[in-house]
């Protein structure tokens, strides 16, 4: 069933003759594929890794909030790259997707990925077939851009966990790689009602009636699930859904994935009894994003409100929702995805589109702009993370545009672009650089009958549809096949419809390219389609800079580590209590040394250990929902971790440690590892 598109009447006769042929030719490709299904659907092959990219773990400032004061001080749960390969061998195409537990995958992190891959696997995993999308948690350390606007309230570049974040990307890829053997992936497509809310409604009512229809509750409820089989067995599944990394607040400072972190971890470790330090082939289950810009999880519209008020509480349930979910899906999936596997790419420069009137409400011929921030972006997210309470959403505010044009110097040409946007940051037309990338990829992976569009930045779900409808008018597909799937391969704040954008709300505000910016990427996704669509190559003549030469960082690093006068690293100053039972919380704590001498990735900080007749066995380390590993500097350069384990229902009663792990440096620069143990302690049946 096609959807009509009101706006595609508006375009020339030559276009809308076009658009019709490459309609017809679709539609011959896609009923030629159908007829092929079963035979095609036994030839792919499919292969699931994942590895750890948890960053700097304390005194690094953390991304998402911009709020300054929100510094990492420990982990509550570990970081992971989820990867899912599907290869057909016989046409020598594969598609790649990982979802990493980030705020952003920056565009530097794209371009070291990509430099990598290309050592390893020459033109097999390019940026034309490599899809890398951020989960866009809010709890995870910054300072992995080669751009100002990104690093800037993370004090600079910070090299080690961009590091992290790059190595676990590849290694999640190359285990992935190495899993690769006959299989199939099975589809099934579902409502989530109960874990998202708008956030911006009245921008939401600014869209045209037949438009809002698609979404009466003002969400966007869809969730798709694609399970990997291998041998009639599960070994992972990939999922679709769009709501906000937003469930812990910006006053957290624990490292933690958030709630699709959670829903991760649950369906890995809870339900499929993966142990993620130890096991070679896990289950690998990731959980991206689809258009969540004006979704939020806070269901209370407040910051850590909803379902309950505690952060805590809302991250594992909004989460839990996520995965019960796609468990559900995943479960009657019977739909054998089936067809080929193909894939286009071209970098544009966002700032400089020439907008054909066929993408734009009103059927006029618009221009992008070079990138600035509105006043509005100042506010920040008022359910979510408010800003420092210097600007409102959606409201006028005279000084602070005059502030940015007596600071930043914004062209009077480049305030008409941006139109109702009082720009107070010119980004884009920042000295030597602009703060944010302009040269962004455009992507489109088909796999099958479903088709995923790689967008750089946060759409609003009304943005989204637009963009699946687009992509699904010409490739004459159901718009459900197409998903749209933010927060890919770099990063440039939101996307608005023009209707948004007028009303300068956070999201509006924080539309770098101006009221243009989604007709853009219609059109822009729109010209793959229709290359996928006739079968001819994707020309991209554009590649974007390579800032890595040019990166500060005003991060202080650990200069040295040393114990409390008579104290030794790994020493117990605090011990657990005798006994306690399940619900109780147990809470120790160490001399340590500062967790950057040794980031521990795919290893950790933190075990709990029962006492067994083979010995001691690790029951949780650092990656568990039940620890939190809580890093503080007590004196100069003495500092103490905090070890908790809320000891889960379930827990077999018995005796237990808690066993610490770090590193500390002496004065001369040389780490050296240590290990700590507490006393034993009795779980004992609850009364």
């Amino acid at each position: 069933m096609h959807i009509p598109n009101p706006h595609q009447a508006k375009a020339p006769r030559h276009a809308r003759c076009r658009t019709l042929t490459n309609r017809l030719a679709a539609l011959g490709l896609g009923l030629m594929a159908s007829l092929a299904l079963p035979a095609m659907a036994q030839g792919w092959r499919v292969g699931v890794g994942m590895s750890d990219l948890t960053g700097e773990a304390a005194e690094v400032g953390m991304m998402g909030y911009a709020e300054l004061s929100q510094k990492t001080s420990g982990i509550h749960q570990r970081l992971r790259a989820r990867a899912f390969i599907v290869d057909d061998p016989r046409t020598q195409r594969a598609a790649v997707v990982v979802v990493t537990d980030t705020g952003l995958v920056t565009q530097a992190v794209h371009q070291a990925v990509m430099a990598r891959l290309a050592a390893r696997y020459g033109e097999r995993y390019t940026a034309r077939n490599v899809m890398i999308t951020a989960t866009h948690t809010h709890a995870g350390p910054g300072g992995y851009s080669h751009y100002a606007l990104y690093n800037i309230t993370v004090l600079g570049f910070q090299q080690r966990t961009f590091q992290a974040i790059v190595d676990g990307i590849v290694e999640a890829i190359e285990q992935a790689h190495a899993r690769l053997a006959p299989g199939e992936v099975r589809l099934n497509q579902g409502e989530l009602h109960n874990a998202s809310r708008n956030r911006s409604p009245l921008a939401f009512r600014l869209n045209a009636a037949e438009d809002r229809a698609h979404f009466p509750q003002e969400i966007d409820p869809l969730m798709t699930v694609l399970g990997f089989r291998q041998g009639g067995r599960d070994i992972g599944a990939l999922s679709f859904f769009g709501t906000h990394g937003t469930s812990m607040t910006n006053r957290n400072t624990l490292i933690s994935g958030d709630n699709k972190g959670y829903a991760a971890w649950h369906w890995e470790h809870e339900v499929e009894g993966v142990r993620h330090r130890h096991d070679a082939a896990p289950f690998v289950a990731g959980f991206a994003q689809t258009n969540p810009g004006d979704l939020s999880p806070n269901l209370n519209l407040r910051p850590g409100s909803g379902p309950t008020d505690d952060e805590f509480e809302n991250t594992r349930l909004i989460g839990l929702r996520q995965a019960d979910k796609a468990r559900l899906l995943s479960r009657q999936a019977s739909e054998l995805l089936g067809g080929d596997i193909d894939f286009r790419m071209r970098y544009v420069d966002m700032s400089r589109v020439q907008v054909s009137g066929a993408y734009t409400p009103d059927g006029r011929p618009a221009t992008t702009c070079p990138a600035a921030l509105g006043s509005s972006f100042a506010a920040g997210s008022t359910e979510d993370g408010p800003g420092p309470g210097i600007a409102k959403e959606g409201q006028s505010n005279p000084f602070l545009t005059a502030v940015g044009g007596l600071v930043f110097w914004p062209t009077h040409s480049l305030r008409a672009c941006h139109g109702v946007k009082e720009v107070v940051i010119p980004v884009g037309e920042m000295k030597p650089y602009p703060w944010t990338p302009e040269v962004l990829p455009i992507q489109i992976l088909k796999i099958g009958s479903m088709v995923l569009a790689g967008l750089p930045a946060e759409p609003t779900m009304m943005s989204g549809w637009r963009i699946r409808r687009q992509i699904a008018q010409t490739l004459g597909m159901d718009t459900r096949r197409v998903i749209v799937v933010g927060y890919s391969n770099a990063y440039t704040q939101y996307v608005t419809t023009p209707e948004e954008y007028s009303l300068q709300d956070y999201e509006g505000g924080s539309t770098l390219f101006g009221p243009a910016t989604l007709p853009a990427y219609m059109q822009e996704f729109d010209r793959l389609a229709q290359d996928l669509a006739s079968g001819r190559p994707t020309v991209s003549t554009l590649s974007p800079r390579d800032l890595s030469c040019c990166q500060l960082n005003f991060q202080t690093g650990v200069v040295f580590d040393t114990p409390g006068l008579g104290r030794s690293f790994g020493q117990a100053v605090q011990q657990p209590d005798a006994q306690y039972q399940t619900g109780q919380t147990v809470r120790v704590q160490f001399q340590t040394g500062h967790p950057k001498n040794n980031l521990r990735r795919n290893g950790t900080f933190v075990e709990v250990q029962r006492d067994t007749p083979q010995g001691w066995v690790t029951v949780a380390d650092d990656s568990d929902w039940a620890t939190r590993y809580h890093w503080r500097r007590t004196f100069g350069a003495e500092s103490v971790a905090e070890i908790t384990w809320a000891i889960p229902p379930g827990t077999p009663v018995g005796s237990y440690r808690i066993v610490h792990h770090g590193d500390a440096r002496s004065l001369l620069g040389k780490v050296t590892p240590f290990r700590g143990t507490s006393g034993s302690f009795q779980v004992v049946a609850t009364r």
